[in-house]
C-alpha cells in the first residue's frame, strides 16, 4: 500500500501529460481553422484577381481583332486605290502609245507629201491619207486627254469628298 501514493502520483502526471497533450493537438486544430479561413480569404481574392485578368484579356483580345479588321478593311482599301490607279495608269499610256503611233504616221505622211508636192507631183490619195492621219491624231489627243482628265477626277473626288464631309461637321 505504501505504493498506492506513488501510483497515483504517477497516473496524476500521467494524467496532467494528457491532458497538455490533448490541448496541444486542439490548439492547432484551432490555428488550424484560423489559417484556413485566411487561406480561403486569400484565395478568394486570388479568384476574384484571376476572374478581373480574364476580363481583361478578353476585352484585349476583342480590341486587337477590331483593330485587326480595321487594318485589313485599311489594306484591302489601300490594294484597290493601287489597283484603280494602275489601271488608270496603264489605260493613259496605251493612250500615249497610240497618240506616239499616230503622230509618227502624220509625220511619215506629211513627209511624202511635201516630197510630192516638192518634185511637183499632186498625189491626191497622199492628201486623203494625210487628212486620216491628223483626224486619227485628233482623236488620240483627244482620247488622251480624256484618260488623263479622268485620272484626275478618280484623284480629287475623294479629296472633295473628304473636304465637303468636313465642312458639314
Amino acid at each position: 500500500m505504501s505504493e498506492l501514493p506513488e501510483l497515483e502520483t504517477r497516473i496524476l502526471a500521467a494524467l496532467e501529460r494528457i491532458k497538455a497533450g490533448v490541448a496541444l493537438q486542439g490548439a492547432p486544430a484551432a490555428t488550424s481553422d484560423v489559417d484556413t479561413s485566411g487561406l480561403e480569404t486569400q484565395v478568394s481574392a486570388l479568384t476574384a484577381k484571376l476572374d478581373e485578368e480574364k476580363t481583361a484579356n478578353a476585352q484585349l483580345e476583342e480590341r486587337v481583332k477590331l483593330l485587326k479588321e480595321r487594318q485589313d478593311g485599311k489594306l484591302a482599301e489601300l490594294e484597290s486605290n493601287v489597283d484603280a490607279g494602275r489601271a488608270r495608269s496603264s489605260r493613259m499610256d496605251r493612250e500615249l502609245q497610240r497618240l506616239r503611233q499616230v503622230n509618227a504616221e502624220l509625220r511619215d505622211i506629211n513627209g511624202q507629201l511635201r516630197s510630192a508636192l516638192s518634185d511637183g507631183v499632186s498625189e491626191p490619195h497622199l492628201v486623203n491619207k494625210a487628212m486620216l492621219a491628223e483626224l486619227e491624231a485628233l482623236r488620240a489627243t483627244r482620247a488622251a486627254d480624256a484618260a488623263e482628265m479622268d485620272a484626275i477626277l478618280e484623284e480629287l473626288t475623294p479629296i472633295i469628298e473628304r473636304e465637303a464631309a468636313d465642312a458639314r461637321g
